[in-house]
């Protein structure tokens, strides 16, 4: 994430907080919430192709169907999480670069921070709520017409209270914590890269181009946490274990990862990493290449 102070200034940029809601509902309103669903889809459908993954999600409604869970969850999820990351990771990332630490580990550290905070913060709900109006389709399959998100949602909270509606929130932690703190190190690591291609100092402002082009390496790059992506879909899905004898009934990070493996071997694990590549880079542009210009655009308004 972009740093609106320069190393050292004292002072806490409140103003960050509004940045990151207002850029992240930007992101999943545009191209995040269909690829969000795309990627969802493949990663609790592990036998379907990308195509016939296109065509599952059309059949629920056309265009509409590529954004189903985004409002309300979706929305909310964006604002709250945008919000936090933002916040965290820019203050993170200052008092790191003040410390003579590189622009890549402070990425790094940002990142992973505010990854961690955004996921405990406000994430466990919201994502286990998106996920469940995404997969619970699957139970159309037995021929019961599956029940509308706050149904399930009350359901849940019914059944096993506050733990299963933030059920899956460990492995949301890890997924945020390695996507954000590989986006950010990557990012500015690629920053770093093109400044000495370009002949241009440290302090030294890049173009648009060259500042997209960092956080589409980031984002492409970060992907290789596909595996705890997968997981934590199998973790949240509304498929029960009675639709498959192997699965186990209390799923944990581990036996999930377990069940995976032995159920789809280790392209499973992969499953949905092409939609999630163009999804880390759309995020990666407008959380951190996008969000520099809006943070400079707001400091020179204070």
């Amino acid at each position: 994430m972009g740093v609106v102070r320069e190393p050292g200034q004292k002072g806490v940029n409140w103003s960050n907080i509004a940045v990151g809601g207002i850029m992240n509902m930007f992101q999943v309103t545009t191209l995040g919430q269909p690829l969000e669903v795309l990627k969802t889809q493949m990663a609790a459908n592990r036998q379907q192709t990308m195509w016939n993954a296109c065509k599952s999600v059309w059949a629920r409604g056309g265009v509409a169907g590529f954004y189903q869970g985004l409002i309300p969850w979706a929305w909310i999820e964006a604002s709250t999480k945008g919000a936090v990351l933002v916040f965290a990771a820019s203050e993170v990332e200052t008092a790191t670069l003040a410390a003579g630490i590189s622009p890549a580990f402070a990425g790094l550290l940002g990142g992973m921070t505010g990854g961690v905070a955004q996921a405990y913060a406000t994430m466990g709900f919201t994502t286990c709520m998106k996920t469940a109006e995404i997969t619970r389709a699957k139970t159309a399959s037995t021929g019961v017409k599956p029940p509308s998100t706050w149904a399930v949602f009350a359901d849940i909270y019914r059944r096993e209270g506050l733990a299963g509606v933030n059920k899956g929130v460990n492995a949301v932690a890890v997924r945020q914590c390695t996507n954000w703190g590989s986006r950010m190190g990557f990012a500015r690591l690629a920053e770093t890269t093109i400044r000495k291609v370009r002949g241009k100092g440290e302090n030294d402002t890049l173009g648009a181009f060259d500042k997209i082009l960092a956080s589409s390496i980031g984002g492409a790059l970060a992907t290789w946490n596909q595996p705890i992506e997968v997981v934590r879909v199998e973790m949240q899905s509304m498929a029960k274990a009675t639709a498959n004898a192997n699965r186990p009934a209390k799923l944990t990070i581990l036996n999930t990862l377990q069940f995976i493996y032995k159920e789809n071997g280790i392209k499973g694990l992969y499953r949905g990493v092409t939609p999630r590549i163009g999804l880390g880079i759309w995020q990666t542009i407008c959380m951190v290449s996008l969000a520099d210009y809006v943070k400079i655009w707001v400091k020179g308004r204070q």
